[in-house]
């Protein structure tokens, strides 16, 4: 290949990752906040695509795509709502219960979406990166999500207050010891079902980040399964917030490996490079999840020997 052609590639690799990777950060913050409450939240997906949907259908019967990203924000936060409020009843499973409301979610959103597979609605800005290239190939590839700096901005937020906040010890402290957080008179349910929705709330903007920026359309495939990778990359970022930023960077440049090839004309295993990001969960499942032991900065509620 030319230089011109490794420029356009690795243009190309960095400016996907920084598209693909805006949904994976968002849920996997999402997800960060809920299981440091000690609550998993396996509906994520369903959040996921249900936000994906109505904040599509907000910017369409509205006009603005921040109107959009508010409505997926809400629809997200209702939804993982839901689940904490079941999760806090005796006898509930958290995994079980993540898994209907993902079904739920999708069901929801494929049949309240049907009218919106057609329209168009209006995008999200985007921010330009590459105005320093002569090249329309990388000034292309590297228009970036105008919720990334969000994202980012969301990420140290939640760093520092998981570090140095009354509000992030509680949640820290449920996570670790129920029984501590009771004998100190807090409400274990309160702390969770508070987490779990402003989790879905956050997941909620990947949703948005889908459907109204990349690819920038509603269609029943449009996540992939990118909710319960999340997981996945959460558990690879050790339950950090600053560390979920890396991953889901990561994460979107394997998912972008395949279209960056393409666009410099090598199609040959083209569909094999979109497994990556599979494979690279499936890789960070074995490697971190040993049976009998507990994964590095796990929340203590959440350990295999609880």
């Amino acid at each position: 290949m030319t230089a011109d052609m490794w420029l356009s590639l690795v243009a190309g690799i960095v400016g996907g990752a920084l598209r693909v990777g805006v949904p994976f950060l968002f849920v996997s913050l999402g997800e960060c906040l809920t299981e440091k409450s000690g609550r998993i939240n396996l509906g994520l997906e369903g959040v996921l695509v249900l936000s994906a949907m109505a904040a599509f259908g907000g910017a369409y019967l509205t006009g603005s795509p921040w109107v959009g990203v508010l409505v997926g924000a809400i629809a997200g936060g209702l939804l993982a709502a839901l689940h904490g409020l079941l999760c806090s009843l005796d006898g509930v499973n958290d995994v079980a219960t993540g898994i209907a409301l993902m079904l739920l979610g999708t069901g929801l959103a494929f049949y309240l979406g049907k009218p919106l597979i057609q329209p168009q609605a209006p995008q999200l800005p985007a921010i330009a990166l590459g105005n320093w290239s002569d090249s329309q190939a990388v000034r292309a590839a590297l228009q970036i999500n105008a919720l990334l700096p969000l994202g980012i901005l969301l990420a140290l937020a939640l760093w520092w207050a998981f570090a140095r906040t009354r509000a992030g010890l509680l949640v820290r402290m449920a996570g670790d010891s129920a029984n501590a957080t009771r004998a100190l008179g807090y409400s274990v349910s309160g702390i969770r079902i508070a987490s779990t929705a402003a989790g879905g709330m956050i997941a909620g903007l990947g949703g948005a980040s889908l459907t109204l920026f990349y690819p920038g359309s509603w269609n029943e495939g449009i996540s992939s399964g990118q909710g319960l990778i999340a997981v996945a990359l959460v558990i690879f970022a050790r339950w950090s917030p600053l560390r979920c930023v890396g991953a889901a960077l990561l994460f979107g440049g394997a998912g972008a490996i395949g279209p960056a090839l393409q666009s410099v004309g090598v199609s040959w295993g083209y569909h094999l490079f979109n497994t990556v990001p599979y494979v690279l969960t499936l890789v960070i499942l074995v490697i971190t999840c040993k049976p009998g032991s507990v994964a590095l900065g796990s929340p203590g509620e959440l350990s295999s020997t609880r």
